[in-house]
């Protein structure tokens, strides 16, 4: 099974390049040759590689720069999934595409599911919803799979920032009162090829819907440091006292939501994967980054 997987160093293509196994042939693309804000490179590239499926994992990230480059936040979040989309189902291929618990403005009392009102209040939240709506329209059959918190031993994430701080300081101050799923992209990584071989074996199975896929269970970043660093700690490794401090303690170009929770019940009802619970798939990621 061909797959062209847009990126080539981002956490979740990174891990799908590790996650690889016998069947699944993974066609990297990643600028110059494919540009997400660059509508001509898509088609292009889709139609030399002609793929089997496509998994869209790449996407302008950087929240608090998105406040002042709204427009290249939705060419690259907003429109270049759509142009992705469309260029896929001229082919027949089926499209997964990775999206955020940015959607949701982050009010909420439990954990998110699918249906419920979306509301981003941010311009990445915002350009990344306007990705989820351009892949719906498109034409093609896909899986919108929203995560949150992701960390990995790639790139740049929560994780590797702790660890690498702790290395030069006794305490650390970390906001407490935002409250989320930490998802590894390994398990990210997981989910989208368990539904690439699930249309493999059954075409189309629950094609066309939303999914949420994140850690299991819920915390927040002051306790998600803390964790972080009792692992770290216990195997020699950096590790520091966390100091909880509210969000106006720690302001940024960007709201954040407070409640990134997300309910990925309905992903293991369809394809058959539990995300794992956060803390279990913390660990060999923690101890894979100190060595």
């Amino acid at each position: 099974m061909k797959i062209l997987v847009t990126g080539r160093n981002g956490q979740v293509a990174q891990s799908l390049a590790e996650r690889s196994g016998p069947g699944h042939e993974f066609v990297f693309a990643d600028r110059p040759g494919l540009d997400l804000a660059d509508p001509v490179s898509i088609e292009r590239t889709v139609e030399q590689v002609r793929p089997a499926i496509v998994f869209s994992v790449a996407a302008y990230t950087a929240v608090d720069k998105a406040e002042s480059e709204r427009d290249l936040a939705f060419a690259v979040n907003g429109e270049g999934p759509g142009v992705l989309a469309r260029a896929a189902a001229r082919l027949g291929a089926p499209i997964v595409h990775l999206s955020t618990d940015y959607v949701f403005d982050g009010t909420g009392g439990r954990a998110y599911r699918e249906d419920d009102p979306v509301g981003p209040i941010g311009v990445y939240g915002e350009s990344k919803l306007a990705g989820e709506q351009a892949v719906q329209v498109s034409g093609a059959t896909y899986a919108i799979l929203r995560t949150a918190w992701v960390y990995s031993p790639f790139g740049h994430n929560f994780v590797k920032t702790m660890l690498r701080l702790a290395a030069d300081r006794d305490e650390l101050s970390v906001v407490e009162d935002q409250h989320g799923c930490p998802t590894s992209a390994l398990d990210i990584a997981d989910a989208m090829l368990r539904v690439a071989d699930s249309w493999a074996a059954e075409p189309g199975k629950g094609a066309d819907s939303i999914y949420h896929f994140a850690g299991s269970g819920e915390t927040n970043w002051a306790d998600f440091a803390r964790a972080i660093f009792a692992i770290s700690g216990d195997r020699g490794g950096p590790s520091a006292a966390v100091r909880g401090i509210p969000t106006s303690a720690y302001p940024t170009p960007a709201r954040r939501p407070a409640n990134s929770r997300l309910d990925s019940s309905r992903f293991a009802a369809t394809f058959g994967l539990r995300s794992p619970e956060w803390r279990a798939a913390l660990e060999p990621v923690v101890a894979r980054l100190i060595g």
